[in-house]
């Protein structure tokens, strides 16, 4: 059940008011460079290398095993940054590793593993606490959060990628976090730019010119418009309904709590961007949500088929498509209209101000996955 609770801590956290911690801060164990990594390859118990064992769930309810395991030798890397996850009291977390960092890191990066080599870096984090009191966050807070971050992704550069593409995965916070980092390091970098093979930036609120590929936060690194496209961006944030005024993701004026990081630049000619995994092209396209298994027991439902590995894949259940309203630009979660035997109610976890957010990854994991595949054969025959 913890599993389950991580993905839904994102929509919230203590309603103790968040302070600034006067004890040295605690730290997993350093690499020889001084980075603490969550995830790295040959790391004795890395959470991104688990069992990514499946069960399949057809419309019938019928049910097939895929015995899935990490890649040997991938052609490219992934650097993850994981979203909000910390429960400490504290402004900004600890470089300690618990489980709810491990845990979510299974939940959103492992199965990335099959297609490319992961590294997480542990970072001092804004936590779950402060987001509660966010007028206590100030920018020094923020530049915690962010410095971390850039300082393991100059060392994994320096001292682990040997050339490779490179794939960025961030969620919430992780993706806020490297919007800004991409924006600074990679997007004027003509050099890096080369290497990237795409960013997958969720539930961050990337901004695109409107009507535009590009420009915004980023002026070369554009949008993700084809599967074999490459050096591009899959951005968007999921609802089931249309976003509200008062959104803290997929508006223009939306603010999800850590803004200060990358702050929206209010103007008419700007939108949120939206990238849909399923069809990247534009259209609706079929979901293939792919889902820790213990998610299913928190949804509680009756009708749940007996999954006995550690994930459940549910294909052709929903269907997505890029939406827009007024300032809002989201991507739409729809049931099918299929007769399924099953489909677990994942839409029951919609909040009114966040619509789908702690889905934004699983909902569509394995198209995720699919692309990242076809956009690492691409980038290899150029």
């Amino acid at each position: 059940m913890l599993l389950a609770t991580v993905l839904v801590a994102g929509c919230g956290g203590s309603k103790k008011a968040a302070t600034h911690s006067t004890v040295a801060p605690s730290s997993g164990p350093r690499d020889r460079f001084g980075t603490v990594w969550l995830c790295r390859p040959g790391e004795t118990g890395d959470p991104c290398s688990t069992d990514l064992t499946t069960t399949v769930v057809a419309g019938d309810g019928s049910t097939r095993i895929e015995r899935i395991a990490p890649a040997a030798n991938p052609p490219v890397d992934c650097f993850y940054v994981y979203p909000t996850i910390s429960a400490e009291p504290t402004i900004n977390a600890d470089l300690g590793i618990g489980l709810r960092e491990r845990e979510v890191a299974v939940a959103q990066a492992a199965q990335f593993s099959q297609v490319c080599r992961v590294y997480a870096p542990v970072y001092r984090q804004i936590t779950l606490a402060a987001l509660e009191h966010p007028r206590r966050i100030t920018l020094a807070d923020a530049l915690i959060a962010y410095r971390g971050v850039l300082a393991a992704f100059r060392s994994y550069l320096a001292h682990y990628n040997d050339g490779r593409g490179l794939v960025f995965i961030g969620h919430s916070q992780g993706a806020t976090i490297l919007i800004r980092l991409i924006e600074h390091e990679v997007d004027g970098n003509a050099s890096l730019r080369r290497r990237l093979v795409s960013a997958l930036l969720l539930g961050g609120n990337v901004t695109v010119a409107r009507g535009r590929s590009v420009g915004g936060d980023f002026a070369h690194i554009p949008a993700c418009r084809s599967r074999s496209q490459v050096g591009c961006v899959v951005a968007y944030s999921s609802f089931a309904t249309r976003p509200p005024t008062n959104s803290d993701f997929a508006r223009t004026t939306s603010d999800a709590g850590v803004s200060l990081l990358a702050p929206r630049r209010l103007s008419s000619t700007l939108e949120i961007m939206c990238v849909n995994p399923a069809s990247p092209r534009g259209g609706a396209g079929p979901l293939e949500p792919a889902i820790p298994s213990l998610v299913l027991a928190f949804l509680r439902s009756s009708r749940a088929p007996r999954i006995t590995t550690p994930w459940a894949a549910f294909p052709g259940r929903y269907t997505a498509r890029c939406e827009s309203s007024g300032n809002a630009h989201w991507l739409q979660i729809s049931p099918t209209r299929s007769r399924a035997t099953y489909r677990p109610p994942l839409t029951r976890l919609q909040d009114p101000a966040f619509g789908l957010h702690v889905l934004d990854v699983n909902i569509a994991l394995e198209n995720l996955v699919a692309l990242v595949r076809a956009e690492a054969a691409a980038y290899g025959r150029r």
